[in-house]
């Protein structure tokens, strides 16, 4: 191997780990794991105290688009893609969701596996379980192009425990 095609073939190497790296990050603010801590944190399952159906439609709205829970409480939400586009359920800060849905904007196929986020096919039915340890409120939205600019968000209005 020549001394420059080593060079060359280490400085490709050297930049694919970096670029690999900063992929496992977050994108313009990511998938909402900056925000986690914020909103709460992946629920247990064992531990649900109750579920909420979610339905989402081509008419670019959840319903419900108002939830209310209260702080320490573990919900199953059970989101349902009534239309025929792609939908998803994104938990997260107001300032998190615009971030990440400008990085969708240009990323329109980008792939989610995140536990406060579910992206369903027309007619599918999927599953978020969350815990919503802090009061406040916790805004959802589907980020796929052109459906939060159309109104397809709503808020998960977290009450203070005990009240």
């Amino acid at each position: 191997m020549t001394h420059t095609f080593r060079n060359t073939v280490f400085a490709a190497g050297a930049a694919l780990a970096a670029a690999g790296a900063f992929a496992s990050g977050t994108h313009a603010g990511g998938h909402g794991h900056d925000a986690e801590a914020a909103v709460g944190k992946p629920g247990v399952a064992a531990k649900v105290t109750r579920t909420v159906q979610v339905d989402m439609t081509d008419s670019m709205r959840f319903t419900p688009a108002d939830i209310k829970v209260k702080q320490g409480e573990t919900v199953r939400f059970v989101v349902k893609n009534s239309g025929v586009l792609k939908h998803e359920l994104v938990l997260g800060t107001e300032k998190a969701l615009l971030a990440h849905y400008e990085a969708m904007k240009k990323n329109p196929e980008m792939e989610h596996a995140d536990p406060n986020m579910v992206t369903l096919a027309a007619g599918k039915t999927g599953e978020i379980v969350w815990q919503f340890t802090q009061a406040g409120k916790v805004d959802f939205g589907c980020l796929q192009p052109g459906h939060y600019d159309a109104g397809m968000k709503g808020a998960v209005l977290v009450g203070k425990a005990g009240k």
